[in-house]
């Protein structure tokens, strides 16, 4: 357990570290406005576009929850925000190419693992925008100052401001990039802890044979992936590893929800969602991450076996 623990926390520390300096120059750097411009209006189009910007984000999902949360805190509507964060940890161009590696040069297997993050995050993230229509913030002063922001954003036009703010010195802006990333790192890092912690006893005590004995037809099958998943709370930039080698065991659907469910949900970023956003805005997140995973692989595995 302890072997297993410290290797979690040593392959999720570096990811994490690139998140929260990635969360700081988004806070120092990017303005409300520059978002504005950015930001499609329609709904279903700002989605697609939080699906797609994971691909200039190499991060995984130890380090996503921090940027996501400074995205929303920036006025980043919550769909495209949540497609962001689903996606990220799969569709980059890391996790692409060490699945391509793992697979044995197939792009097959890429290519089922980026369609169907990609549409899982599409569905889950629309579904739970309208069922929150107001951010989920955790704390209420995030929550406000992320309304104030959003409701500044959808006044904001193409042409320039009326009044020009202040510019702020560049040394200053990168002492402020500093400040946050430690700060977010802290805040972050003992929910990161705690989690490996969880998921190092689960392996520890909990045999794989058993979760493999069970997974006799498709659905079964991918539920249990679906599982070792959640409680092996590997790395995506490691974790296409780990599936090749359930592929003498299972089906390639159910190999693909193993793909595709670990890199939005484990118990390491289940518990740093818990300390960003309200629990039952969690809830309902994975639960609709676990019902769009466990029907996309059943659609792959009616389609390509």
């Amino acid at each position: 357990m302890n072997t297993i623990f410290l290797s979690m926390i040593m392959e999720a520390i570096p990811f994490v570290l690139v998140g929260v300096i990635i969360s700081g120059l988004i806070q120092s750097f990017i303005t409300e406005r520059w978002i504005a411009r950015i930001m499609p209006r329609n709904r279903f189009l700002a989605t697609l576009f939080g699906c797609s910007i994971g691909i200039l984000f190499p991060s995984c999902e130890c380090g996503i929850v921090p940027i996501t949360r400074r995205l929303l805190g920036k006025g980043v509507p919550l769909n495209a925000g949540i497609a962001f964060m689903l996606t990220g940890p799969v569709i980059n161009p890391i996790v692409l190419f060490s699945t391509y590696i793992a697979f044995g040069n197939d792009w097959r297997i890429v290519a089922i693992r980026a369609g169907m993050a990609y549409a899982v995050a599409l569905v889950v993230s629309l579904t739970v925008a309208y069922f929150f229509p107001v951010l989920p913030f955790r704390t209420e002063g995030e929550q406000k100052l992320a309304q104030q922001l959003a409701a500044r954003q959808t006044a904001a036009t193409i042409e320039a401001p009326a009044a020009v703010k202040p510019k702020i010195p560049f040394k200053r802006k990168i002492w402020s990039v500093l400040l946050h990333s430690v700060e977010e790192f802290f805040s972050v890092g003992k929910y990161l802890v705690f989690g490996a912690f969880i998921a190092a006893c689960m392996q520890t005590f909990i045999p794989t044979s058993s979760l493999l004995h069970i997974g006799s037809n498709p659905i079964m099958a991918s539920l249990v992936m679906i599982t070792l998943a959640f409680t092996m709370s590997l790395c995506s930039e490691a974790d296409a590893f780990i599936a090749s080698s359930f592929r003498s065991t299972f089906s390639l659907g159910a190999i693909s929800a193993f793909l595709v469910f670990g890199p939005m949900v484990d118990i390491k970023n289940t518990l740093m969602l818990l300390g960003a956003f309200k629990t039952k805005f969690v809830v309902v997140l994975i639960a609709l991450i676990t019902v769009c995973t466990l029907i996309g692989s059943l659609i792959v595995g009616r389609l390509v076996g």
